[in-house]
């Protein structure tokens, strides 16, 4: 018996649910051979690459399923949360009403509008469709999270704590976080890695454009400026996000290597072409395995993300060779450690300094800075080149 696309897109289909990725992946692309013009494997290939990370891909496949069939409401939602992961916000955003206006209750096309209107800096906007999202999904922790932080962004704090409360699940430990930021929960030693790779994940698309543009970002620089003259064998950056960083260190390495926890900041910081090797790992959990390795070590914006820097002193000190050195960003606060507004760690840079004697530094340079600015504030930082002792 001859099978069918139809039979094969009812496959992969039953696979998909089962989370058997690859072989639904498999099933669609032969039932686009049989029909090349089958605007349902062409949508699912798009859902598919967009669960692998593949944004390209998605974008692609979408377009191609809403030529074949225009109006689509799912394909429009499957291309709405393509445009939105692809950092292409203002299209997202239409392109998520479109397919609204056809299916007004679909909870997922509700709550990509809610994050991208709150990624876009309309969190007010946002609180509409993801209370709606919530209302009819209200068993979904993503949705809860997603209200929760819009509301935090739009001021309204007290939605904020009770959305953040119903979150549920893995995603808790990210809500606990937001609370900790609210003032409803102790300050945590460090922000959760789950929500800084999920929120560089979606920032990456952007995050050149926005950094040097609206925020004038200019830590990189600045930190490369404390540097004396000469290339170090081998140079760690930490948190190399799309490779800004990297671009600055270059001169001063002749070997550079990049580390950060979101997959899609690394494949950003590959295509620039800066790095002899890239790892995605948690700087905790890597340094450690890195005995003496290096000769310079540095973290531009990244230790804002850890209230308690003990931790990160020690596993910087041990990666260090004799003599080796550590240059870092921190946000600069009157506490010895608080959470800022924007979910980002503030330290008192006394208090750091002496953190960083104890692990085993002597400080070599410190100046104060404007990182970048923010809601047209410039943000105040400390910079720190450390020498190991």
């Amino acid at each position: 018996m001859t099978i069918t696309a139809e039979e094969l897109l009812r496959r992969g289909v039953a696979r998909h649910r089962e989370g058997r990725v690859e072989e639904a992946e498999s099933l669609y692309r032969r039932a686009l051979r049989l029909a090349p013009r089958h605007p349902d494997a062409e949508n699912l290939l798009g859902v598919v690459a967009l669960q692998k990370g593949e944004v390209a891909a998605a974008l692609d496949h979408s377009a191609r399923a809403l030529a074949l069939a225009p109006g689509h409401p799912l394909f429009l939602a499957n291309r709405g949360a393509a445009l939105a992961a692809a950092g292409r916000l203002a299209e997202a955003v239409e392109v998520l009403r479109a397919a609204l206006e056809k299916n007004p209750q679909d909870a997922t096309s509700l709550r990509n509008l809610g994050q991208a209107l709150t990624a876009g800096g309309q969190a007010r906007a946002a609180l509409a469709p993801l209370r709606a999202a919530a209302a009819l999904a209200p068993e979904a922790p993503e949705v809860w999270l997603a209200l929760a932080h819009a509301a935090r962004e739009a001021g309204e704090a007290e939605e904020a704590r009770a959305a953040a409360l119903k979150v549920t699940g893995p995603l808790a430990e990210q809500a606990r976080f937001l609370l900790a930021g609210l003032g409803a929960a102790p300050l945590p030693p460090r922000a959760p890695p789950g929500y800084v790779r999920a929120l560089f994940d979606a920032f990456a698309p952007r995050f050149d454009a926005e950094l040097e543009g609206a925020l004038a970002y200019r830590t990189p620089a600045l930190l490369a400026g404390l540097l004396a003259p000469g290339r170090r064998a081998r140079v760690l950056d930490l948190g190399c996000g799309t490779g800004l960083s990297g671009e600055a260190l270059r001169p001063f390495a002749v070997r550079l290597e990049g580390l950060d926890l979101s997959p899609r900041m690394l494949q950003a910081a590959r295509a620039r072409g800066v790095y002899d090797a890239l790892h995605e790992a948690d700087l905790l959990e890597f340094l450690p395995r890195r005995r003496a390795a290096y000769d310079l070590i540095a973290a531009a914006d990244v230790l804002n993300y850890l209230g308690d820097l003990a931790p990160a002193f020690a596993a910087l000190r041990g990666a260090l060779r004799p003599g080796g050195e550590a240059l870092f960003s921190l946000e600069a606060g009157e506490a010895e450690v608080a959470l800022g507004e924007g979910l980002r760690f503030r330290h008192n840079p006394d208090h750091a300094a002496r953190l960083a004697q104890a692990a085993g530094f002597a400080l070599a340079r410190r100046e104060q800075a404007a990182l970048r600015r923010e809601k047209g504030e410039e943000v105040a930082g400390a910079l720190f080149l450390l020498r190991a002792t």
